[in-house]
C-alpha cells in the first residue's frame, strides 16, 4: 500500500473488525499490496462440516472477506456492499493454513469486479471465486 494513511485506515477498520464476523472466522490480514490482499485463516474444528472438511460457507466468507478488502483498500472511506458472489470450489479443504488473494480485476464508477483464490498449506487451489461491490457512498 503505497500511503501511511491508507496502512492506517486498514489498520483501523480491521481492529475496527475483530468483534465481528470477521474475528468470529479468524481471518487474519496477512499482506496488503499495491494490487493483492492476501488473507489466512487457521482452520479449527468450529470451521469443519461433518465430512470433517472447511465448510463451503467458511470458504466464501473468507473470500468475500479478502475481495471487500480490496475495495476497501482502491476506495479508502467508501462504503460498498458485496452485490454479487461466485464460488467455485475445486479441492476439499483438509488443513490450513489457508490463504486467500484477491484483487480488483475491473472497476467503473461505483462498481468494482474482484476475484480470489484459496490455497491450501501445499499450495493447492482450493476455491476460486469473484465478487462484484457496489460503492453506496
Amino acid at each position: 500500500m503505497e500511503s501511511t494513511e491508507g496502512k492506517q485506515y486498514i489498520e483501523s477498520m480491521t481492529k475496527a473488525a475483530e468483534p465481528t464476523f470477521w474475528g468470529y472466522l479468524g481471518c487474519e490480514l496477512t499482506e496488503i499490496k499495491e494490487d493483492e490482499i492476501i488473507v489466512t485463516l487457521q482452520p479449527e474444528p468450529h470451521h469443519l462440516n461433518l465430512m470433517g472438511i472447511v465448510h463451503g460457507g467458511v470458504l466464501s466468507s473468507l473470500m468475500d472477506n479478502a475481495m471487500g478488502i480490496a475495495v476497501m483498500v482502491r476506495r479508502p472511506g467508501e462504503s460498498s456492499v458485496t452485490s454479487n458472489l461466485n464460488v467455485h470450489f475445486v479441492k476439499p479443504a483438509k488443513n490450513g493454513p489457508l490463504t486467500v488473494t484477491a484483487k480488483i480485476v475491473h472497476e467503473t464508477g461505483r462498481s468494482l469486479t474482484t476475484e480470489s483464490r484459496i490455497v491450501d498449506r501445499d499450495q493447492e487451489l482450493v476455491a476460486l471465486g469473484t465478487g462484484s461491490f457496489r460503492i453506496t457512498k
